[in-house]
């Protein structure tokens, strides 16, 4: 199997470009960015492509520059599967709330040829269709924009949803829609549900809104009390959650209260 450094020489070779070449145009690049970390000595570049020395991050952003390389793709020649992250997520399990701040791929699972088209307005068994998927660009489902989304993680111990969101659950955010409103719903399931961030970490929660405060109002089965902060200097609107997945079996039960 070819090494990663084997990989940098060759697309290095394919620009013509000698290791001096490369040195040279990576004290530019040092410059620019006002670092010496970013410069690449001769006798480095050699390490890099013949004894398989580790560039640091600094090194290998300016080999992608140079090179014109792909950042992730490059970082996968050295066996870190940056488009993997978001799954490898789901198995740090942490107890607090909070953001998830990795950049969503742009390129999901989608059948490239399918024997009749999927009705989405129709609930689908999509099993049978799994072996047939291949990659395509996120922006051709439904014109979503992925830039005004954001996504959180809510904390395994966080019940202040509960039952609307399990804890462990995942959400959508959209940060277009971060003033909070007060009414214009019928039931909780319409009721918006906002994600915020306050000194503490971070929450998800019903809100309503006075002149200069922000009143938290978790779900009444969730046994949690109402919260009040000032508004903004206290906490502030990350987005409205417009989307949810989790486990409808949660292993772990909501704590007898007493």
């Amino acid at each position: 199997m070819e090494r990663a450094g084997e990989k940098l020489k060759r697309a290095r070779e394919r620009l013509k470009l000698t290791f001096r070449d490369v040195e040279q145009a990576s004290q530019e690049v040092a410059a620019r960015r006002g670092s010496d970390e970013f410069a690449i000595a001769l006798s480095r570049l050699a390490d890099i492509e013949n004894k398989g020395t580790l560039p640091t991050i600094y090194r290998l952003y300016t080999l992608c520059v140079i090179y014109r390389l792909s950042f992730d793709e490059v970082l996968l020649w050295y066996g870190v599967p940056l488009h993997d992250a978001p799954g490898d997520v789901a198995h740090v399990q942490l107890g607090a709330t909070h953001e998830i701040r990795l950049t969503p791929s742009r390129q999901v699972s989608a059948p490239q040829v399918l024997e009749s088209e999927i009705n989405l307005d129709r609930t689908t068994f999509l099993s049978q269709l799994i072996r047939r998927w291949g990659k395509m660009p996120l922006d051709f489902l439904s014109g979503l924009d992925v830039k005004q989304y954001r996504y959180g993680f809510i904390g395994l111990e966080d019940w202040s949803m509960y039952p609307i969101l399990q804890p462990g659950s995942l959400v959508l955010i959209d940060e277009s829609k971060r003033k909070v409103v007060n009414n214009g719903w019928t039931n909780e399931f319409d009721r918006p549900i906002y994600f915020l961030e306050h000194r503490g970490g971070y929450i998800c929660s019903w809100c309503s809104v006075t002149s200069e405060s922000l009143v938290l109002q978790p779900h009444p089965a969730s046994h949690e009390k109402p919260s009040v902060y000032r508004h903004p200097a206290e906490i502030e609107v990350v987005g409205q959650v417009t989307g949810v997945a989790m486990l409808l079996e949660w292993r772990k039960r909501r704590p007898a209260q007493t």
